[in-house]
């Protein structure tokens, strides 16, 4: 049937005479007919098929990528929400706390400058108090001296000096009693010559109660000056450390005001990039939804259609079937062909004599020669192995040779036109999936690549936390050694200090006593009273080195209150940075075993993913012999085959040209 159809096609495109189309067309019955175009359908149906199928798996491909895709950049984006909101919590949670340290801050520094105020206000009046009360005793002080001076000089001026201590403030009554009589006795007038003498004894006594009381006021001075310096110097000590108290206090607090700032910017951009991937991740997924609608939509489709071609390619093989029964075939052969005719045999009568006319002879010459010259032109066996036959065999035999050859090389035209449309799409199809799939390749091995980059410096980073967490524990434990160290010797100066101050007061009571009660046994006379003068008075040192005492124990105290404090607060900030550390360090530990379980997923699905690029590439190297042009295109070998069917065409017509002669 495939031979019949193809040698009326070649009948009509050879241009053969009207008689013999009429005459092949003749041969063909109604049948016949009917099958050629059901074997048409048939080959045309399976081509669809086959066409719908790579189409669809084109399309399916496009489906998968597309999900996958955008299902890695859905998950990708709530990831990041998730760190964008912690971030923002986290950030707004610095600046409320940064808040709240602010206004600690602030109040702390309003309070030093509170104490500071007061204790300046304070400081200035106890300065005011110690001029007049300075003023006031060297004054006493210079008074005494110039009424000592006058009365061992006998100056007529005396009275006026010793009214001028009488009426001093302070003055003891025994002092005062004394100088009085004294003063009653030198105003009598008439004091005779026997007198004189108990002038004398009473002067002498007086200047011995102002020396003992210039040495008192020297005493009340020094000390007056003593308190003076220990006050000023405590004041100073205090206001010193209230300004750098003071002067920390707002540097912190304006470090934690710009840090506040950083963090509120820093939550407001991150509620920028929060909003922008919400808007991203809403995109994605209305494009997976929209995706998936049509990707799920077109396979139904595919599947119908996949049903009815192929119920359709059933049912035409079912036709032929019945068709080529021998039901349908055998009657059709027995009583359709009632046209047909014998053909004519005169050709191949003359031919089979034993001898052939001139004009034989040089027609058969004649194709001889085109055949060998055609063969040899385009390197064909075929034509060949016609010309050899053509140089001996009888004209019928080899026209029917050229027919079943134009048959065969048509039918492997076809053949190999099939097996081209296969391999056209198997090679596209196949590069197509290579090429996804190195691209899947590529893109895991680069996620792979830089998840394992971040694992590494999440590795390195935490590293880094542990050292700074170490060395913050380190310098904690320093620091409370020292600091226990530190206390255990200031409490040790205190105590000591503290003993020293009692021991030094009871020397000075002892030898306080023992003046005050030599200087009242010498009122009226001049005995030996003691060295109490010497050197400026030994109880005036006693009593600097106990105000000495008392300063180291205050200084001392003070500086353990202070080191306490820079303990505490030392402490409490490394406490601080010791949670902020460890809270990161636990972060970047559950972020890099989260990157490690995504690092082990995305090496699985590389290796799927090679798998599938390796068995497409054996795939290829499958197809490459039978699909790949190596010699010959294809082009170029059904322009030589379409060159040999016109030989043979050509062939064919100098055959008819001699049975119409």
């Amino acid at each position: 049937m495939v031979a019949m159809r193809a040698l009326v096609m070649l009948l009509v495109a050879s241009g053969a005479t009207a008689a013999a189309v009429e005459k092949a067309a003749a041969k063909v019955t109604p049948l016949q007919k009917v099958l050629s175009l059901l074997d048409d359908m048939q080959a045309k149906g399976k081509k669809e098929k086959h066409a719908e199928e790579v189409e669809f798996a084109e399309y399916a491909q496009f489906c998968d990528s597309t999900r996958k895709a955008t299902t890695k950049s859905i998950d990708e984006a709530k990831s990041q929400i998730e760190q964008l909101t912690a971030d923002i919590a986290k950030a707004e949670a610095d600046a409320e706390q940064l808040s709240t340290e602010i206004s600690e801050l602030d109040a702390a520094v309003a309070q030093a400058e509170g104490e500071l105020s007061e204790a300046t206000a304070v400081r200035e009046k106890e300065h005011t108090d110690y001029s007049a009360t300075h003023t006031d005793l060297s004054e006493s002080i210079d008074a005494i001296d110039r009424a000592i001076s006058v009365l061992k000089s006998r100056e007529a001026d005396t009275p006026q000096s010793l009214l001028q201590v009488s009426q001093m403030t302070g003055l003891p009554k025994e002092a005062k009693a004394t100088i009085d009589s004294f003063l009653a006795m030198a105003s009598d007038d008439g004091i005779a010559a026997p007198a004189a003498n108990a002038y004398e004894n009473q002067s002498g006594g007086v200047v011995g109660i102002l020396e003992g009381l210039r040495h008192k006021f020297q005493d009340q001075l020094m000390a007056v000056q003593k308190a003076e310096m220990n006050a000023k110097a405590n004041f100073e000590m205090l206001a010193q450390n209230l300004k750098d108290n003071i002067l920390e206090d707002k540097k912190r607090s304006t470090d934690k005001t710009a840090t506040k700032a950083q963090r509120l910017e820093n939550a407001a951009v991150a509620k920028a990039d929060l909003a922008t991937t919400e808007s991203g991740k809403a995109e994605d997924e209305k494009k997976l939804a929209d995706t998936l609608t049509a990707c799920h939509a077109k396979s139904v489709e595919f599947e119908k259609n996949q049903v009815v071609r192929s119920e359709e390619v059933n049912a035409i093989e079912q036709a032929m079937a019945i068709l080529q029964s021998d039901e349908v075939s055998g009657s059709a052969d027995k009583y359709l062909p009632k046209l047909i005719q014998t053909a004519k045999r005169g050709t191949a009568l003359v031919q089979l004599r034993g001898g052939e006319s001139p004009q034989e002879s040089q027609r058969r010459e004649r194709l001889t020669t085109f055949l060998n010259g055609r063969a040899q032109a385009l390197g064909s066996h075929y034509l060949a192995l016609v010309a050899t036959h053509a140089s001996a065999d009888p004209f019928s035999k080899v026209k029917k040779m050229i027919k079943d050859l134009i048959v065969k090389l048509m039918e492997q035209a076809n053949s190999e036109a099939d097996h081209k449309a296969y391999c056209d799409t198997e090679l596209a199809t196949n590069k197509l999936t290579r090429e996804n799939k190195q691209s899947e390749v590529e893109e895991l091995s680069a996620s792979v690549d830089k998840h394992v980059a971040e694992s590494a410096q999440l590795t390195e980073e935490l590293a880094l936390l542990a050292d700074g967490l170490a060395e913050l524990r380190k310098e904690q434990s320093e620091a409370t050694a020292i600091r226990q160290e530190e206390k255990a010797t200031n409490a040790l100066t205190v105590t000591d200090a503290k003993a020293a101050q009692v021991a030094v007061e009871r020397a000075t009571k002892v030898l306080r006593d023992f003046y005050e009660k030599s200087a009242g046994a010498a009122l009226l006379q001049e005995p030996y009273t003691g060295m109490q003068s010497e050197h400026g008075g030994i109880v005036g040192f006693l009593e600097v080195i106990l105000s000495d005492f008392a300063r180291l124990e205050t200084e001392t105290s003070t500086a353990e209150d202070q080191a306490a404090s820079a303990y505490e607060k030392f402490m409490d900030e490394t406490n601080a940075d010791v949670a902020v550390k460890t809270t990161e360090s636990d972060h970047k530990t559950a972020k890099k075993r989260d990157v490690d379980a995504e690092t082990e997923s995305l090496k699985k699905e590389l290796e799927l993913t090679q798998e599938e690029l390796d068995a497409a590439n054996a795939y290829y190297d499958k197809l490459k012999p039978d699909c790949v042009d190596n010699g010959l295109s294809y082009t170029d070998r059904v322009r030589m085959r379409e060159e040999e069917i016109q030989s043979m065409k050509e062939a064919l017509n100098i055959l008819d040209q001699q049975d119409l002669v």
